[in-house]
């Protein structure tokens, strides 16, 4: 049985017996007036994070969503996109797709606004998604990428890529790993479906984003998630693995590579009013710019009297690239 077979009979159980807290961290729910979601997809909220962010969610996007659990973000995201197959959730196990489609009829019931005909259930796989070229403005998954092998990886990156509008987002939530794992853990089957054992460490993440051909990146939260200890796990040392929520945007790569945000900040502390690069970057007295890794870089070399701060891993836009 390959990885993939063992991660689809784990959900398939998940949907058939709701788990709560199953593979992944059991986070608050997100609220917004006039959206109940039904407990039935709060116990099956198998996310390690969200993927839910109004800045995304403007002018009645069409969305995607690879993974669809208990349906829970799919509703969220039917909130900002109330129209007839304004939402797209895609699933490999057919007991999790049904299960899903008895959750909305509850969620009918609990929001007058809802019908269930705002999202649109396909069966299909993450690898070889059922979606036109350039068809969707907003793409997601929560804690489903981090199971893929590397080049499985790439291939569901690009598959997301391929179905985006120009300009469109992918917005992930996945663990990540900076520590090695021996090969026991990362051959451990279940252990991968579990989101535990297929994290990998930030930069190569973001890497397999970069070179799918996203142009900027937004890391928007980075958080504590598990611990993998040797008295609970094949392991001689703790492994400690976070969740990050993460947006990709496919903006054409720049000449000098792509833009990356983890959250650093530029103040300018010297005595004019203002300092220009001449670059595009105009820095105020004392006054914080959010800033890409690469102009934070450049910065600091064209001036000394410009504090870059440490990366935060938090952005939630603005700022200068």
């Amino acid at each position: 049985m390959s990885y993939l077979n063992a991660t689809n009979e784990l959900y398939k159980e998940a949907a058939l017996t709701p788990d709560v807290g199953l593979c992944c961290t059991t986070n608050p729910t997100w609220q917004f007036p006039g959206l109940s979601i039904p407990k039935i997809m709060q116990e099956m909220n198998y996310g390690c994070g969200s993927t839910i962010s109004p800045q995304d969610l403007t002018n009645n996007p069409k969305v995607l969503y690879v993974g669809v659990g208990g349906g829970m973000e799919l509703l969220q995201f039917a909130y900002f996109s109330r129209q007839v197959e304004g939402v797209i959730g895609v699933d490999i196990v057919d007991e999790m797709l049904e299960a899903s489609r008895k959750n909305f009829e509850v969620a009918e019931k609990e929001n007058p606004w809802f019908k269930s005909e705002f999202v649109n259930l396909l069966k299909g796989d993450a690898l070889n998604l059922p979606i036109p070229n350039a068809s969707i403005d907003v793409a997601a998954q929560n804690c489903l990428f981090n199971i893929f092998k590397a080049e499985d990886l790439k291939k569901a990156v690009s598959e997301m890529y391929r179905v985006l509008k120009p300009h469109g987002r992918l917005v992930m939530s996945d663990p990540i790993c900076e520590q090695p794992m021996n090969d026991t853990l990362r051959n451990d089957d279940r252990l991968r479906a579990l989101c535990l054992s297929g994290s990998i460490p930030l930069k190569e993440y973001v890497k397999v984003l970069t070179d799918a051909g996203f142009g900027t990146i937004e890391i928007r939260a980075r958080k504590s998630y598990r611990v993998l200890s040797p008295n609970h796990y094949p392991t001689d040392e703790l492994i400690f693995i976070e969740s990050i929520e993460i947006a990709a945007i496919k903006d054409p790569v720049p000449k000098d590579g792509p833009c990356i945000f983890t959250g650093k900040t530029a103040i300018y502390y010297g005595d004019e009013e203002y300092f220009d690069d001449k670059d595009g970057h105009v820095l105020m007295q004392n006054q914080p710019l959010a800033v890409c890794d690469k102009t934070a870089a450049a910065l600091q070399k064209s001036n000394a009297e410009i504090h870059i701060s440490e990366s935060t891993f938090h952005y939630n836009g603005g700022g200068c690239c």
